[in-house]
């Protein structure tokens, strides 16, 4: 159930971001309230998940991957470009989440 938990604090944390981005400096009723119900969100399925799984972890996931789906978001809803140092960040962010998780799952 954490990985479950896990995957949904991430879900939440993306669109809460997403959204900060459309609520245009808090002028925006509707995307603001999404940012704000979506970080509560996210923190509190994020505190579920660590009851269960290693903070270092989880949080490791949470932060690597929240990264790399708001900037995938930033491209496809926004049309932010993405320049290859972005792209290099993005495979290296990747790497060092499947490192820690290889490596947790080793010990």
């Amino acid at each position: 159930m954490s990985w479950l938990f896990l995957a949904l604090a991430i879900g939440a944390e993306v669109t809460a971001t997403l959204s900060l981005k459309a609520s245009e400096g808090f002028s925006k009723l509707g995307p603001s309230i999404v940012v704000v119900v979506g970080y509560v969100t996210a923190f509190v399925l994020l505190g579920l998940t660590i009851r269960e799984l290693p903070v270092g972890l989880a949080y490791a996931l949470w932060a690597g991957l929240g990264t790399v789906g708001a900037t995938v978001g930033g491209l496809v809803f926004f049309g932010e470009r993405l320049p290859g140092l972005v792209i290099a960040g993005i495979a290296v962010v990747v790497i060092g989440v499947v490192m820690i998780t290889l490596g947790r799952a080793a010990q």
